[in-house]
């Protein structure tokens, strides 16, 4: 008699989707008075296969709120319903940092199932003690919405391969640092950077002509000059070009001007993702003493969503002022003085309504 056991073994695997959204609320005092039971909404994101939105309440979700209250609702707006999700709603500064203000808690949901419109915070802030954040960051704050959608479970053999996901850009961010096989050298400012020509051919076409293309002025073994740009930034540029990511390791004004000549760089050699990701971050960062130079980038360089962003913030309410003190704004009517004219045409426009 064969006395051999049968032994097998398996896990359950259950899959889930997550997203994260940023809703800016900008001049909230005009937002106010508006009434109980009615809202601003940012628009719909996705995740697991279905669409979201984050709805704020400025005077509340209910009558006896309207006073002491702004309520937030996370909205399911569009997909197959019965989705378990697990979420967390946090107040944020303009510039991405969480405030410190108390919130109601959102980070203690379980599973939720969306039968329903969504999950609602009637006391998600106090307004006493959020116009003090409003003070500070120029009438507007942030919402951050991280949203996790639970998926089918399902059982697999224990022995079955599980496929990591992708690292070619840890790959390729190696081998820049590490030079192995580097055929081109870029001068900048006097410091020589070493790089793979078809890397950046294949990522920039201003590199592509000028590698292997009509533009080839140099010859192989000569390095490439490039004028006009610190170092600091074409290193960051070529970080971009191998990982398809950017660094985030700067603060306050040193990361706004940084963000700014990585914008400059990326128009200038064509790399237009890298170009719509500086764009986006300015957005999130604008502040009366940026906000003019950063409109002055807007206009040189056809950012035409940062422009409208720039035109926006300096033309609400209390603004226009405090940004005429800042050196950027002299900069800006000496390089842009139609702009000038934009403003106040946004600013006459707002009066009216």
């Amino acid at each position: 008699m064969d006395k051999r056991r049968s032994e097998t073994s398996s896990r359950l695997v259950t899959t889930s989707a997550q997203a994260a959204h940023n809703f800016e609320v900008t001049d909230f005092s005009l937002l106010e008075g508006m009434g109980a039971g009615r809202y601003v909404s940012s628009r719909a994101f996705t995740a697991g296969g279905r669409a979201w939105n984050i709805r704020v309440y400025p005077d509340g979700w209910k009558e006896e709120d309207k006073a002491a209250y702004t309520s937030v609702l996370l909205c399911f707006v569009g997909g197959a319903k019965d989705a378990r999700t697990k979420f967390s709603l946090e107040l944020q500064e303009k510039d991405g940092e969480v405030s410190d203000l108390e919130v109601q808690d959102t980070t203690t949901m379980t599973s939720h199932t969306f039968g329903t419109p969504g999950a609602t915070f009637p006391k998600f802030v106090e307004k006493s003690k959020l116009k003090p954040l409003l003070r500070l960051n120029g009438d507007s704050f942030m919402i951050r919405c991280v949203l996790i959608v639970v998926g089918e479970s399902k059982y697999e053999d224990v022995g079955a391969i599980a496929v990591p996901p992708s690292d070619i850009h840890q790959h390729f961010e190696h081998m820049l640092k590490d030079g192995r096989g580097a055929d081109v050298a870029l001068d900048v400012d006097g410091q020589l950077f070493r790089a793979h020509r078809c890397v950046l051919a294949a990522r920039s076409p201003v590199f592509a002509a000028e590698l292997f293309g009509p533009m080839k002025e140099t010859k192989d073994t000569e390095p490439i000059k490039v004028d006009d740009m610190e170092p600091c930034v074409f290193e960051e540029l070529l970080h971009f070009m191998y990982t398809d990511r950017i660094s985030d390791d700067k603060r306050g004004a040193d990361k706004n001007a940084a963000t700014q000549h990585l914008l400059v760089a990326a128009d200038r050699y064509g790399l237009d993702r890298l170009r719509l990701m500086c764009e986006a971050k300015l957005c999130r960062g604008i502040d009366a003493r940026t906000v003019a130079t950063t409109l002055a980038l807007a206009e040189q360089h056809r950012c035409a969503r940062l422009k409208d962003a720039c035109l926006a913030f300096v033309a609400s309410r209390d603004m226009l002022g405090a940004v005429m003190e800042t050196d950027g704004f002299k900069h800006l009517a000496a390089s842009c003085p139609l702009v000038l004219v934009e403003i106040l045409d946004r600013i006459v426009k707002g009066k009216s309504q």
